[in-house]
């Protein structure tokens, strides 16, 4: 069997936003897309409001994905919630009424899903902002009563460790270089993930072995993903959930057959 297509059976779809390609990005519409194809992972970007209440969305910047000026800080939740999420720029009105959602809206979609984990990722606007005590405390009452569903997942180390420490949830690092020092922060703390964009990785080599398990995003092809799962890769963070998942099971049907061809010869 070509080890290529094996590696395919191996591979772990993360829906980075959601289903973003096709919908505005970390929005109902795109969760619900990507839950419907069948991925059992989703990521999603959370800030706080400016009353504390955890938000769905990447910037905290309103422009790129409203259309309008100001910042999550500078409203409250039910005001961030009468505002258009549809990313104007990218989707012209095709997506106006589709809101921005709060993290409990999310976390709703996984009732009766046991099977879905959610990675929730903490931007480090907000943590600079609101400082950490507050931020991690007010998500983590947000999520404790899915906490066997979510993983808890930031850029910065010392945001992770307190969720840890607070609330026991596994974490995952975004590591921003795949080097040395790194490597010595990641291994004392021993997150149960280690997420990495893939171009910041070096271009041959076995990732790095220890407890973790590697997320690796921005892969938008199959003969990607599979090099990487052939590296240690175990998740693939994808925005191109449709075309993804669809070459992915394709590979994995063509694997099936192809062992089902060797063993009956």
């Amino acid at each position: 069997m070509d080890v290529r297509l094996n590696q395919a059976a191996l591979i772990h779809l993360i829906a980075h936003r959601g289903n973003a390609r096709e919908y505005p990005e970390n929005t109902i519409p795109a969760f619900a897309s990507a839950l419907s194809m069948g991925l059992r992972h989703l990521e999603l970007d959370v800030h706080l409001s400016a009353d504390g209440v955890p938000i769905v969305i990447h910037d905290h910047q309103l422009q790129r994905t409203t259309g309008r000026g100001g910042t999550v800080f500078q409203l409250q939740a039910q005001q961030l919630l009468q505002i258009d999420a549809h990313e104007p720029q990218r989707f012209g009105e095709r997506f106006r009424g589709t809101r921005i959602p709060l993290l409990s809206d999310v976390l709703a979609l996984l009732e009766g899903r046991p099977e879905v984990t959610l990675f929730v990722e903490i931007k480090r606007a907000s943590l600079a902002h609101f400082g950490h005590d507050q931020v991690v405390a007010r998500i983590l009452d947000v999520l404790r009563p899915s906490r066997a569903q979510c993983v808890v997942i930031s850029f910065d180390l010392a945001a992770i460790y307190r969720m840890r420490q607070l609330g026991g949830l596994p974490v995952g690092w975004v590591i921003s270089d795949y080097d040395s020092h790194t490597r010595l922060k990641y291994e004392a703390l021993q997150p149960e993930f280690l997420f990495c964009d893939h171009a910041r990785l070096p271009a041959h080599g076995v990732l790095w072995r220890g407890p973790w398990r590697w997320a690796i995003y921005e892969v938008d092809s199959l003969p990607l993903a599979l090099s990487l799962a052939a590296r240690g890769a175990h998740y693939i963070e994808t925005m191109a959930v449709h075309e993804m998942s669809q070459a992915l099971l394709a590979a994995q049907a063509g694997a099936t057959r192809s062992s089902q061809g060797s063993q009956g010869t």
